[in-house]
């Protein structure tokens, strides 16, 4: 079995799930990393929608991390979207602790409104933790 360090290029494959509000449409997206990571970026109308079988499906199509970015608490035009979306994250990461996935390949992190740094910063940390974590097992 190889593990992240024998592979030879372990390049990691990230999905991102963000409200519509989080990147206007002439914002550019976060671009990290080069050719040494896919980042796939998935707009919703609400993070509301980060439902829990569109982030396990993120995993079964390959993602090594997932990501959704929501807005700050309290500042979600449809008032609770980012807390349901908490919720589900929460409840995705323990159950792929529990399917032996490990739970630290997702994360949830409010950003406001444009903050392409944020954004990028999160990704770099996403990197950072998938480096120790390596491939997808379910992948």
């Amino acid at each position: 079995m190889l593990t992240p360090t024998m592979d030879k290029k372990f390049i990691p494959k990230i999905t991102v799930f963000h409200c519509i509000n989080a990147f206007a449409d002439n914002t550019p997206l976060p671009f990290v990393g080069g050719n040494d990571v896919e980042i796939k970026f998935i707009k919703l109308p609400c993070s509301s929608m980060v439902k829990d079988v569109f982030l396990l499906r993120a995993f079964e199509a390959g993602a090594d991390g997932v990501v959704a970015l929501v807005c700050p608490e309290g500042q979600c035009r449809y008032v609770e979207g980012n807390i349901r979306a908490k919720k589900r994250v929460a409840w995705v990461k323990n159950l792929l602790d529990d399917i032996g996935i490990d739970g630290r390949r997702l994360s949830l992190s409010n950003i406001a409104a444009g903050d392409t740094a944020a954004a990028t910063q999160i990704i770099e940390d996403t990197l950072k933790n998938l480096a120790e974590l390596g491939h997808n097992p379910a992948a």
